[in-house]
């Protein structure tokens, strides 16, 4: 007989299902369980910027995101053109996302708060100020050596990340609650920590 995989929910969803939900109904007096704020997707993206006829760099960076998110990388196409920049509407890889969700999404939730936020040089928390008016966190990462999946040829080359939390009925105060629960580090007001 075939033995059967069990697959095992990732530590920050179960995390949430069974008490996170539950404590953040309370603590927000939300009436009703649906209305507490849940993470829907992750989307990490990296600008190619003025490399972007540098095939060297553009490899680079698509290594970096496959290791980091675990994920194939989608080129991005410039919106609109911008002769100063000499980029044309419609023109391929101004740069590079990947949209994480379900388990994937969980699973960099926890390596990014536990092991890549933790290796940052001088690390005070994240900026609270980084919230949209939806509820949605955007992260900016200017050194991808933070992260324990690279090696050390691999960071060669530096570039940044952009990680953006997007948050199913949040307002900046239940997303920040949501966040917090999970473990993003938030800096605290009026000064060092």
């Amino acid at each position: 007989m075939a033995k059967t995989a069990t697959i095992t929910a990732p530590r920050l969803k179960a995390l949430y299902t069974t008490a996170y939900a539950k404590e953040l109904q309370a603590e927000l007096g939300l009436s009703n369980i649906n209305e507490v704020p849940k993470l829907e997707k992750i989307v990490v993206s990296v600008g190619i910027g003025k490399n972007k006829d540098d095939k060297h760099h553009y490899e680079v960076v698509r290594n970096t995101v496959v290791k980091v998110t675990g994920q194939s990388p989608v080129d991005r196409m410039a919106k609109k053109s911008i002769a100063g920049f000499k980029i044309r509407a419609g023109m391929n890889r101004v740069g590079l996302s990947v949209t994480l969700r379900g388990a994937r999404m969980y699973e960099f939730l926890d390596r990014l708060t536990n092991v890549s936020l933790p290796r940052v040089r001088d690390f005070h928390g994240v900026s609270a100020k980084a919230f949209d008016k939806g509820g949605n966190y955007n992260l900016g990462v200017t050194d991808q050596s933070i992260f324990a999946e690279l090696s050390f040829e691999e960071t060669q080359h530096i570039h940044g990340l952009q990680i953006t939390f997007v948050i199913k009925g949040g307002s900046k105060v239940n997303s920040r609650a949501l966040l917090e629960k999970f473990g993003v580090p938030f800096e605290k007001e009026g000064g060092i920590r």
